[in-house]
């Protein structure tokens, strides 16, 4: 029962925002009309949100494939699921405890300190509770007092990382309804304040001038098609067609194998973007309910790709720039004593994106471009640094990718072995 109530409901980011939703809208006492339109629209802009987060990640395998069997590359693959299905088997029922209890710190957090962020990123809320329960159990803790311990920590965390962003989030958005509740806070926050540093944010992304004979990438869904094609082509054809139409594309021309790569990956962006409105139209009203009668003046803290819409041309920036980084400190890594990090084109995505959309908020064009750069790096070298911390699990092929992740799980192992 735990596991199903744990794992399948508030693991579920679309079952677990829907729920805070129903609850919104029901202390609002609005009509069942407006409960079950609320409740649904709802979880269906999640679901078309993970619809096209799906899309993308099928599209950023194939690319990953191609980039590692064109360049020859081996090492660490930072995937967060991956590492946290090799940890549940282990740690499944202290990773449950520190998630629920972790969650009810972060309502008591909210409804009576001044940090007013309910985390609703659900897997995320999973990920760093199975990464605090995997170091405080190496470091030799068990029962109650790492459940507790635990959840004190994740509950911390859960309205932290959102308070921390929100002086940049209210510059991206133009308001304070929303917070970013996703464990790659660090990252943005670096981003948004070297933007801040080197940049004009007068001189946005949105408003880079294109002659008219090329007026049509204006539209960003024609632009990241062109972007990624591009990139899918120069990649399939260091690769070879031999390898991509053997291995990958079962038989189709590699070229027009990446021409359909690239375009898919538009096509889950435009998706992501959709989902992300729908989400927006409903979650902000919905939790008045909850903001007025349970926790005064709530803000929900929601996935990365919320900032997405406030700056599409910064996402595609944002992502090519990270990866950049990643690809660079890929052959300064061993030089340094570390284990090879090999880009995971999924976190450099999604963090690389949101990154983009910080930067270009308190720098401009050249915020995006260098804050989503820093972020790169960094989540490039924390899960490097991350890996002796975690032991045995940190030698099965992966780690956590996110930059919270690394900043979290190094200092909490450090702090553990002070006590070990």
């Amino acid at each position: 029962m735990i596991n199903l109530i744990m794992k399948d409901i508030l693991g579920t980011p679309a079952i677990l925002v829907g729920i805070f939703a129903l609850i919104g809208l029901i202390l609002q006492k609005k009509g069942t009309a407006d409960i079950v339109s609320g409740t649904l629209k709802t979880i269906m802009g999640f679901l078309i949100l993970n619809a096209g987060a799906t899309i993308i990640t099928g599209s950023l395998d194939s690319f990953g494939k191609m980039f590692n069997e064109a360049f020859s590359i081996q090492g660490v693959i930072p995937n967060n699921e991956a590492i946290v299905a090799v940890a549940q088997k282990t740690f499944g029922t202290e990773t449950a405890s520190i998630m629920l209890f972790g969650m009810i710190v972060n309502i008591l957090l909210a409804r009576f300190t001044r940090f007013k962020y309910i985390f609703l990123t659900g897997h995320h809320t999973m990920f760093m509770a199975c990464m605090i329960a995997v170091i405080l159990s190496t470091g030799g803790m068990s029962g109650a007092p790492l459940v507790i311990t635990g959840a004190i920590i994740l509950g911390l965390l859960m309205v932290l990382m959102p308070a921390l962003l929100q002086p940049y989030v209210r510059k991206i958005t133009g308001m304070n309804d929303i917070a970013i509740g996703h464990f790659g806070s660090i990252g943005y926050f670096v981003s948004g304040t070297v933007g801040k540093f080197v940049g004009n944010r007068e001189k946005t992304t949105e408003d880079i001038k294109v002659p008219k004979s090329l007026g049509f990438l204006r539209d960003t869904s024609v632009s990241v098609s062109l972007t990624m094609t591009i990139l899918f082509i120069i990649v399939a054809i260091f690769a070879g067609p031999q390898y991509i139409e053997t291995k990958l594309s079962a038989g189709q021309n590699f070229i027009v194998f990446s021409l359909i790569q690239g375009i898919t990956f538009a096509a889950g962006v435009y998706v992501v973007l959709s989902g992300v409105r729908m989400i927006l139209a409903e979650i902000v009203p919905a939790f008045k309910g909850i903001a007025d009668k349970v926790v005064p003046n709530a803000i929900p803290a929601l996935d990365c790709p919320t900032v997405f819409p406030f700056g599409p041309n910064a996402v595609v920036i944002g992502f090519l720039s990270s990866f950049v980084a990643g690809v660079i400190a890929m052959f300064i890594l061993p030089a340094v004593g570390l284990k090879v990090i090999v880009p995971g084109l999924v976190p450099h995505f999604f963090t690389g994106a949101a990154a983009g959309v910080f930067g270009n908020a308190t720098g401009g064009r050249r915020g995006a471009v260098l804050g989503s750069f820093a972020n790169g790096l960094i989540i490039s070298f924390l899960p490097a640094l991350l890996l002796p911390v975690l032991g045995s699990l940190g030698f099965q092929g992966t780690t956590f990718g996110d930059a919270d992740f690394g900043v979290v799980g190094i200092l909490l192992g450090r702090i553990m072995q002070l006590f070990h």
